[in-house]
């Protein structure tokens, strides 16, 4: 049975009530522009990445190619990842998105440059390269600073707020990106300009987060493991992150769940790339090509938005274990009706549906596990967060490439991820049940002790 604290009269109230709360604190305000304006460049470079090299003529590549594409993107960071998180718990996180944020945009700069001379894709991808690694500075960053401007009985709502508005923002961006295409020129050159529009989002960004006091989003405590001089203490931090993240079990459950759940993304992201390329002529209302693709994205935003609308209040109607297992059991129903109706209004309809599921999943994951594991380890969990998102992202990327035909429709492969949803819900019951997942605690479950604030609250003086 669940209880509430006093003065919540029901669920839904006191998911509202936490929200505004939120939302009154000038330094929750200021680190959500951070992610807002940041995520929203995203959008805008992702839609310039994907149009110049997926849906450009002169550039278009086979399935394999674009997996590893994907993989010289990503997987690089599997490296990068462990220094990340020592930076993160070792150096001011202000600092850190303030100086990655400027890095990226000048990055993009650079990007623009290559695409305005039409250059070559490599170095192209290079560069992306680039920005895609310095980014995980700054989601590693947001996501272990958020407990410093929110209290933990706030993380669920927080994470239903600030990750998911990103998204969404994000999404928008995407919007964006293709609506500047349609005014600017076709080519490399649009592209370009694009792709500085993004530089522009990350500059706001970077400007919002110098507005911290360099304390303010921590660490709260210096760590002695977690140093940069050397790769050998490179290796002492993050084995002593991962010897943390095993200690609190569920955590470390949690992230897996994410991560598994990655390797479907990655399958029907190459469906549906392959799908909008090569299969779904559309129509007026739903179209296909690269457009169409945007408008799934934009479906997918909107189904996270949903998320974040729905989750804080459920959870505390039903449970956690009950919520995430629902979401994964939605998702394996939904992602076959690509397959049996392959039309682009349904395609657009699941997206949306596993929009929400996927997202509505992240954040009770991020809630809990940013509750679950003490302040000075955060960076580095979320290093190694990103690490298995990373991989298993690719690893779906490259099972789709191998499994898929050119025309991205195969039962076999749609009804394999159904049937992973169904087996990952049932795991997610069994360990929530057992480590105590079941619910959401209004205490801070490190400590046991009651729930005292915000690490840092600034509102006062800001």
């Amino acid at each position: 049975m669940l209880t509430y604290p006093c003065g919540v009269s029901t669920p839904s109230s006191s998911a509202w009530r936490e929200l505004g709360g939120l939302l009154r604190r000038a330094d929750f305000r200021r680190l959500f522009g951070v992610r807002l304006a940041g995520q929203f460049g995203d959008g805008v470079f992702q839609a310039a990445l994907a149009g110049s090299v997926l849906f450009n003529p002169d550039r278009q590549t086979e399935p394999v190619a674009i997996a590893l594409g994907f993989a010289i993107l990503l997987l690089p960071y599997s490296l990068l990842g462990p220094f990340t998180g020592i930076l993160i718990d070792r150096h001011p996180r202000r600092n850190v998105l303030l100086w990655a944020n400027i890095t990226r945009a000048a990055v993009l700069v650079g990007v623009s440059i290559v695409l305005w001379t039409g250059g070559r894709t490599w170095p192209f991808l290079l560069l992306a390269l680039v920005a895609v690694a310095v980014n995980r500075f700054i989601l590693g960053g947001l996501s272990a600073g958020l407990p410093h401007v929110a209290r933990d009985r706030e993380l669920v709502t927080a994470n239903a707020l600030s990750p998911t508005a990103g998204t969404v923002v994000l999404t928008i961006g995407v919007g964006a990106a293709v609506g500047l295409r349609t005014i600017v020129d076709s080519g490399d050159v649009g592209y370009a300009v694009i792709v500085l529009v993004a530089a522009g989002a990350y500059l706001v960004s970077g400007v919002l987060a110098g507005r911290f006091p360099v304390p303010a989003l921590g660490p709260d405590h210096d760590d002695p493991t977690a140093r940069l001089e050397t790769l050998r203490s490179v290796v002492r931090g993050m084995v002593a992150g991962a010897q943390h993240l095993a200690e609190r079990r569920a955590a470390g459950y949690a992230l897996l769940t994410v991560g598994l759940g990655r390797i479907a993304f990655g399958v029907t992201t190459m469906a549906l790339l392959l799908l909008y390329r090569n299969t779904l002529d559309g129509s007026d209302l739903f179209p296909g090509g690269d457009t169409g693709l945007g408008q799934v994205v934009l479906a997918t935003g909107f189904g996270a938005f949903l998320a974040a609308v729905i989750t804080p209040g459920i959870v505390r109607r039903i449970s956690r274990r009950t919520w995430m297992t629902g979401l994964l059991v939605v998702s394996a129903v939904a992602w076959p009706v690509v397959v049996a109706v392959p039309e682009t209004p349904a395609v657009v309809a699941v997206a949306l549906v596993a929009g929400l599921a996927s997202q509505g999943v992240k954040i009770l994951v991020d809630a809990g596990v940013q509750s679950d594991v003490d302040d000075v380890y955060r960076g580095r969990v979320f290093a190694l967060y990103d690490m298995l998102f990373n991989v298993c992202v690719v690893s779906g990327l490259l099972i789709g490439a191998f499994g898929l035909p050119t025309s991205g429709r195969s039962w076999p492969v749609f009804l394999g991820v159904a049937a992973g949803h169904l087996l990952l819900a049932a795991w997610v019951a069994r360990w929530t049940t057992r480590y105590g997942w079941a619910v959401v605690s209004v205490a801070t479950p490190s400590s046991g002790k009651p729930d005292s604030g915000p690490r840092h609250d600034l509102s006062a003086s800001h």
